[in-house]
């Protein structure tokens, strides 16, 4: 039992202006507006700011160095974590996990609910060696796919495969950048270093229950749900109008045309005599007999025809009943943004699909909000991970797309990237892994390495090692180590964890831990699981201290807590990839993953409680 007579020192001015910034940026990171790294940056230059103003003495009679502050960008974690993001994107572009997902793309079409369960199976598997988002980009098109095929709602599928990849990255040290930041943290603190599979029993047995729920259960508590835009399809067309002799356009100039049509008209060039190409500038003056080629939908190139006097044509062949329009090639695709691609958070206008992509775009989805793209103020609109975008183009447009890696292919089929160096990007993989697993190489080490390798062998570019990496992952892990150095050097970790120890006055070990679990499971639900986890690692290690308690199972329990990212879709990127594409709500993830939350803490407590006799 804990002693209730433990004493809390009152904390110093550091102390508590420290604790009004951890709170300020918890509060930060919750605001969707406001970019993660933004609120990082500011965190990070709040603290640096602080203690250069007001210095703060150490007990040993030195003053705290600022300096110590940016020692998180070449923080071990970071950089493994930097890294394996990395290798992880050489294992997509090469398509080395596409023999898996074919595989299960050919089983959904004999055995759907045996191919859910091996789905979330290999999901969670997968996880423990690579970042989920990969994992998730692999498994969403094909059950996607699956569920256009068959006429099904994707429902009860997608969110349930999405949490089994979150289940899985709580298995090994570097299933998650939050595994591997607790563990490093906790090593700078004094804590043995934890191997890699030291804690893959605990995560198994508790993984076998929450894999039946997310099988058996959660489909069944699910509601149907449509995906976001399969319904939409304002496919646009190319197409002239010839102008008529004594029509409005005849003689007016084209900045008088596009007024006349709203402005929103996309004239793309005159076509004078059948044969020269006029520029589109704002005072040349369109004549009888020039043709106009416009692309649009069906309805506004009929409206224009009428507003502009002419007639439409499609090539050489006349509009009517009998000769409908034709869009060729083209055809109708849903795209979703990944966190850390090229158009996460970048506006539309900014984002020149057409010109660098060669795609329209005709609608977008945008947490739960459907906006067409010539709606106002559609140019200004914030474009974010897990954003669905309805576009249209050609066959060899949207596969190039795909192949890029920075769109996911919704309803693409089972096409997936293929290359020769996938038997190579999966050895340099399983070298990362294995020389870390058996402590040949420390996995910064081995991480760095193999990226060096898949680079030089062309596994990977450039390009795609630069896009694999998250501005967003990098400052919130920088500015939750300061935070982190910060509240041990002043004390407030000490003094956090003593008002912990104090108000579970009476209660066993156990039981203390079973509530430091399922706070941080609070609190990943609304703010960073990277953020938790630092800052939630040096308290733990404070409470086991003052409890006298092996520290060890502490320190999981923070690493456990801050993985259960799943009673809401912001908890986690690929939770927002999900949402979108499936089409859910955010009462859809608050009942399927509170239950699961709730499994998680009891089995991870219970099983903590034994192996370290915390009794």
């Amino acid at each position: 039992m804990i002693d209730s007579t433990l004493a809390v020192s009152s904390p110093g001015p550091h102390t508590i202006a420290v604790l009004l910034l951890t709170l300020v940026a918890l509060v930060l990171f919750t605001i969707e507006k406001i970019p993660l790294q933004t609120s990082s940056l500011f965190v990070l230059c709040a603290l640096i700011l602080g203690f250069e103003v007001f210095p703060y003495q150490l007990p040993d009679g030195n003053y705290f160095s600022t300096r110590i502050f940016f020692a998180g960008f070449g923080n071990q974690a970071l950089i493994a974590v930097s890294a394996l993001m990395v290798a992880g994107q050489a294992l997509v572009r090469t398509g080395a996990m596409e023999p898996i997902g074919r595989l299960l793309a050919k089983l959904w079409r004999t055995s759907p609910k045996l191919s859910l369960l091996l789905t979330l199976i290999a999901g969670a598997i997968l996880s423990a060696f690579v970042n989920n988002t990969p994992i998730v980009v692999l498994l969403l098109p094909i059950l996607v796919n699956v569920s256009l095929r068959t006429g099904q709602s994707p429902s009860g599928t997608l969110l349930p495969m999405g949490m089994a990849t979150l289940l899985g990255g709580m298995a090994t040290t570097i299933g998650t950048s939050t595994n591997l930041l607790v563990v490093k943290v906790a090593e700078d603190l004094g804590v043995p270093e934890f191997g890699m599979f030291d804690f893959v029993l605990p995560v198994a047995l508790t993984s076998i229950v929450a894999i039946l729920y997310l099988w058996l259960i959660a489909p069944m508590i699910l509601p149907e749900r449509s995906p976001p835009l399969q319904d939409t399809s304002p496919r646009e067309f190319t197409a002239e109008i010839e102008i008529e002799e004594g029509g409005f356009a005849d003689g007016a100039t084209l900045a008088e045309v596009r007024e006349k049509a709203g402005n929103d008209i996309n004239i793309e060039r005159i076509i004078r005599s059948g044969k020269l190409s006029m520029a589109t500038l704002p005072d040349v003056k369109v004549m009888a007999g020039d043709r106009l080629v416009i692309k649009d939908t069906s309805d506004n190139l009929r409206d224009y025809q009428l507003e502009l006097g002419g007639q439409l044509f499609a090539g050489n062949t006349e509009v009517d009943e009998e000769h409908p329009l034709k869009d060729g090639d083209q055809r109708i695709a849903e795209l979703v943004v990944i966190a850390g691609s090229t158009l996460d958070r970048v506006r539309i206008e900014d984002a020149r699909l057409n010109s660098k992509y060669g795609l329209t775009l005709l609608a977008v989805h945008s947490h739960g909000k459907e906006t067409h793209a010539r709606s106002k103020g559609i140019k200004e609109v914030l474009l974010r991970a897990g954003d669905v975008l309805l576009v249209q183009g050609t066959h060899e447009a949207i596969r190039e797309v795909k192949a890029s890696g920075t769109l996911l292919v919704l309803d693409g089929g089972e096409e997936l990237p293929h290359t020769s160096k996938a038997p190579l990007a999966l050895v340099v993989m399983g070298l990362i892994v294995g020389f870390a697993a058996f402590g040949i190489l420390p996995i910064v080490v081995s991480s760095v390495i193999g990226c060096l390798v898949l680079i030089v062998t062309g596994c990977l570019r450039w390009k795609d090692a630069t896009n694999a990496l998250s501005a967003q992952v990098i400052f919130i892990i920088v500015a939750s180590l300061a935070l982190g150095v910060a509240l041990i050097q002043t004390g407030g970790a000490d003094y956090l964890a003593s008002l912990f120890v104090t108000s579970t006055a009476g209660f066993s070990p156990g039981v203390v831990l079973a509530i430091l679990i399922f706070s941080m499971a609070v609190m990943t639900n609304v703010v960073s699981n990277n953020a938790a986890a630092v800052i939630g690692t040096p308290i733990a290690v404070s409470i086991a201290q003052t409890l006298g308690m092996p520290v060890e199972p502490f320190v999981l329990g923070v690493l456990f807590g801050a993985n259960m990212s799943y009673a809401t879709p912001m908890a986690y990127q690929t939770n927002l990839l999900v949402m979108n594409a499936g089409g859910y709500k955010f009462s859809d993830f608050v009942k399927v993953g509170v239950p699961l939350v709730i499994i998680n803490w009891l089995m991870l407590s219970t099983i903590l409680t034994w192996v370290y006799k915390l009794y």
